[in-house]
C-alpha cells in the first residue's frame, strides 16, 4: 500500500500541536510606557524551525537506528507468520482464518500515527509485529508456490533501497515540489484505479489484467514498484528536511514507520512482479 505518512503536513504538525513552542510563550511582554523592539532577523525563517536543544532534536542516525529496529521486530514476526501457513497438499496453501486481523492492526496502527505521529513509538513496533505475521504468511505462500522467490523479493527490495539512496545522497534525484506533485498525483491515481476496481468487482464485472501474467499486467507492476521506490526518495527527504529543520525527537520514529510501510509495500510489489514473470 500507498506511504501516507511523511508527508508536507505531517512535517508541519510536528512543529504545532503543542510541540513547538507557541507565540504567546515566546513573546516578548510591553510596559505601559515603552514599546517592545523588534529583534534583528536574518529573514524569513521555516515555520518548522523550534528552540529545543540539541538532544531533544530529530536526527538522521536515530531515524536509522528506529527504523532497523521496526524491520527487526518485523522479520521476527515475518518467521512467526511463516509457520503459520501450512501445505496440506503438495502445491496448495492453507491460511489461518484470523491473519486478516494482521491486515488490519497494521492499517489502524498506520492511520493512527498519520493523526498522532507523537505516538509513532509505539504504534510503530504494533504495526512491524502485525503486517510482519501477514508478510511472513504471504511470503510462505509465494515460497511454496515458486522455489527461491523470496529470497530473489529481499534482495531485489535491498537493491531498490540502497540505490535509490545512493541515487538521492548523490542528486541524481532531486526531490523538489515537481516531484512531489507527481509521485503524489500517480498515487491517488492508483488508490482511484484499485478502488474503482474493487467496485466493479463487487458488481460482477472482473477487472483483473493487473494480476495476471501478460505483458500490461507484467508492466503495471513495474509501474506500481516504481511508484514504490520513489516514494523512498520521498521518505529520504523527509528525514533529511526533518533534522534540519530540528523536529521532534520522537518523529524519528515517525519518520522510521513511514519507511518501513514504503519498504513493505516495495517488497510486496515485486514479490508480485517476479511471481508474474515466473509465470510467463
Amino acid at each position: 500500500m500507498a506511504n501516507p505518512l511523511l508527508n508536507e503536513k505531517s512535517m508541519k504538525q510536528a512543529a504545532q500541536r503543542g510541540w513547538a513552542a507557541s507565540e504567546a510563550d515566546a513573546g516578548t511582554a510591553k510596559s505601559p510606557k515603552t514599546e517592545a523592539i523588534a529583534p534583528l532577523s536574518d529573514g524569513p525563517s521555516s515555520p518548522w524551525v523550534t528552540t529545543r536543544a540539541a538532544g531533544d532534536t530529530m536526527t538522521a542516525s536515530g531515524a536509522a537506528t528506529a527504523t532497523l529496529t521496526l524491520l527487526a521486530i518485523l522479520l521476527g514476526a515475518a518467521t512467526f507468520g511463516w509457520s503459520l501457513v501450512s501445505e496440506p497438499v503438495a502445491g496448495q496453501v492453507q491460511f489461518p482464518g484470523w491473519i486478516i486481523a494482521g491486515v488490519l492492526v497494521g492499517l489502524v496502527c498506520a492511520l493512527g500515527a498519520s493523526f498522532r505521529p507523537q505516538y509513532a513509538r509505539v504504534l510503530g513496533p504494533m504495526y512491524a509485529i502485525a503486517q510482519g505475521v501477514v508478510v511472513g504468511a504471504i511470503s510462505r505462500a509465494y515460497s511454496i508456490q515458486y522455489s527461491g522467490i523470496v529470497l530473489q523479493a529481499v534482495g531485489a527490495t535491498l537493491g531498490v533501497f540502497v540505490a535509490m539512496l545512493v541515487m538521492y545522497r548523490t542528486g541524481i534525484i532531486r526531490v523538489n515540489d515537481k516531484f512531489r506533485r507527481v509521485v503524489m498525483s500517480a498515487m491517488v491515481g492508483l488508490l482511484i484505479f484499485y478502488g474503482v476496481s474493487f467496485l466493479f468487482n463487487l458488481l460482477g464485472a472482473n477487472i483483473t489484467f493487473f494480476n495476471d501474467a501478460s505483458l500490461l499486467g507484467i508492466g503495471f507492476s513495474i509501474f506500481v514498484a516504481g511508484l514504490a521506490a520513489a516514494n523512498l526518495a520521498l521518505d529520504f527527504d523527509f528525514i533529511e528536511r526533518g533534522e534540519k529543520e530540528g523536529l521532534p525527537k520522537q518523529m524519528e520514529w515517525f519518520a522510521a514507520l513511514g519507511v518501513v510501510i514504503t519498504l513493505v509495500w516495495l517488497y510486496l510489489e515485486i514479490l508480485r512482479l517476479l511471481s508474474k514473470l515466473r509465470n510467463n
